[in-house]
């Protein structure tokens, strides 16, 4: 089931902290770069971020993923998209997607991911993004850039 989740919900919060700890060392280890910033969020950090965050959870109430993002204007910019290592392949991360996607229908869409990350990329791709641009975000770090138009251009 897929909800909203409360940053003010100090067990949800440190819930959502974990599940994206695990997601972004998978990322880092394929990406080859550990200075991801969400790998290194605390409670308060990520309390204070102003994104807005739903969550995937199991029938058991589990937490296994969470997409956040902020709106501004007509554009929708994706900031997290994290899945519980525990949880991978079971496409919980386009069920987020796609949730958040149907929710904003007419608004455009940006997203950003590190360019060794080849199954975000094909995720995205997959869901109609398109590459805008390659670019070095740090030393060591290449990120790939893509957008998703409306569809009342």
């Amino acid at each position: 089931m897929i909800r909203l989740i409360s940053l003010d919900d100090s067990e949800l919060l440190q819930r959502l902290l974990e599940v994206q700890h695990a997601a972004y060392r998978v990322e880092a280890e394929l990406i080859g770069f550990d200075g991801i910033p969400g790998l290194h969020d605390t409670a308060a950090t990520l309390r204070d971020c102003g994104e807005t965050f739903k969550g995937w959870f199991s029938e058991d109430g589990e937490l296994a993923g969470a997409i956040a993002w902020k709106t501004d204007g007509g554009i929708v910019d994706i900031h997290r998209l994290v899945v519980n290592p525990a949880y991978f392949r079971q496409g919980i991360g386009e069920a987020l997607a796609r949730d958040l996607l149907a929710a904003n229908e007419g608004r455009a869409f940006l997203v950003a991911t590190g360019s060794a990350n080849l199954p975000a990329k094909r995720l995205y791709r997959k869901l109609g993004f398109t590459e805008m641009r390659e670019r070095q975000a740090a030393p060591g770090l290449q990120i790939t850039e893509f957008e998703r138009l409306s569809d009342d251009r």
